[in-house]
C-alpha cells in the first residue's frame, strides 16, 4: 500500500512539471527542424524511401502485390522506428538533461519522457500516413477499408507509448553506468530487425518451421495491435491484448524499480 502511494505521488510530481517537459519536447522539435526545407518531411522520408525500395525488390523477386505489401511494410517500419528510436535516444536522456538535474530536484523519469514524447510525435505522423495510404487504396478499389476498426488502434498506441517510455528509462539508466550500452543496442536491434516480420509476412517464418521466433518476439505483439485494425480491419484478439499488457507490466515494473533505486544516486554517475 505504501509503495503504491509513493509511486502515485511520483507520477503526480511528473504531472506538476508538465509545463517543463512539454517545453523540452517543443525545444527538441524546433531544434531538429530549424532551417530545414522539408521540416517534418524528413521524419517520413526514411520509411517512405525504404518502403518504395522494398516494394520494387519484393514485387520483382517474389511477385508480391504492391498495394498489399506497401501498407504492411510502412506500418511495420513506423512501429519499429518508434521502438528503436525511443530506446536509442533514451540512452542520452540523462546526459542531455544533466544541467537541469544538477540545478534542481526533479523526477528523473521526466527526461526519458521527453524522448518518448518526441518519438511519439513522429510515430503518430507516420501512422497517419499509413491510415491515409490504406484509405486511398480503398477509394481506388485496391483493397477494403474498415474505418470503424481504426478505433481499436487507440489501446495499442497507448500501451506502446508506455512501453517505449519504459524502454527509454531502462536504456538511459544502463547507459549512465555502462556507456557501451548504446553501441550494443545498435548491434542488437540490427539482428532483431530480421527476426521481426516487418519486411516480410509472419507466415514466411511459419512456413519454414520458425513460428517459435514470433512467439518469443515482443515486437510482434505491437505489430499485430496496429496492423490488424488498419490493414485487416479486424479487432486484435484478447490474447494479443493480454500479451501487450504483460509486456507493459514487465517493462514498466523494471523501469519503476530501477528508477526508484537510482533517483537520488544517479547524479553522482553523470
Amino acid at each position: 500500500m505504501l509503495a503504491g502511494s509513493i509511486r502515485f505521488s511520483y507520477f503526480q510530481a511528473i504531472w506538476r512539471c508538465r509545463h517543463f517537459w512539454y517545453s523540452l519536447v517543443q525545444l527538441d522539435l524546433r531544434t531538429r527542424y530549424r532551417r530545414s526545407i522539408l521540416g517534418l518531411g524528413w521524419s517520413l522520408l526514411n520509411p517512405l524511401a525504404m518502403t518504395a525500395i522494398l516494394c520494387v525488390v519484393f514485387h520483382q523477386l517474389f511477385r508480391m502485390s504492391v498495394t498489399d505489401y506497401a501498407p504492411h511494410v510502412l506500418c511495420g517500419l513506423a512501429i519499429w522506428n518508434y521502438i528503436t528510436g525511443s530506446t536509442m535516444q533514451g540512452c542520452h536522456a540523462f546526459f542531455q538533461g544533466e544541467s537541469y538535474i544538477r540545478q534542481c530536484s526533479l523526477p528523473l523519469a521526466i527526461f526519458p519522457l521527453r524522448v518518448a514524447l518526441g518519438t511519439t510525435f513522429h510515430f503518430l505522423i507516420a501512422l497517419a500516413v499509413v491510415v491515409l495510404l490504406v484509405i486511398g487504396l480503398g477509394i481506388l478499389g485496391y483493397r477494403q477499408v474498415h474505418l470503424l476498426a481504426l478505433v481499436h488502434i487507440v489501446p495499442g498506441v497507448l500501451m506502446l507509448f508506455f512501453v517505449c517510455w519504459s524502454l527509454a528509462i531502462l536504456s538511459a539508466m544502463a547507459n549512465v553506468y555502462f556507456q557501451d550500452t548504446q553501441h550494443l543496442l545498435e548491434v542488437g536491434f540490427q539482428m532483431f530487425f530480421y527476426a521481426t516480420p516487418i519486411i516480410y509476412k509472419a507466415n514466411v517464418l511459419e512456413s519454414y518451421g520458425l513460428g517459435w521466433v514470433l512467439d518469443y518476439n515482443p515486437a510482434v505483439v505491437f505489430l499485430k495491435l496496429m496492423r490488424d485494425p488498419i490493414l485487416e480491419g479486424t479487432t486484435p484478439s484478447l490474447i494479443t491484448y493480454a500479451h501487450g499488457i504483460l509486456i507493459l507490466v514487465v517493462t514498466g515494473g523494471l523501469a519503476t524499480y530501477f528508477m526508484s533505486r537510482a533517483q537520488k544516486k544517479l547524479i553522482f554517475h553523470l
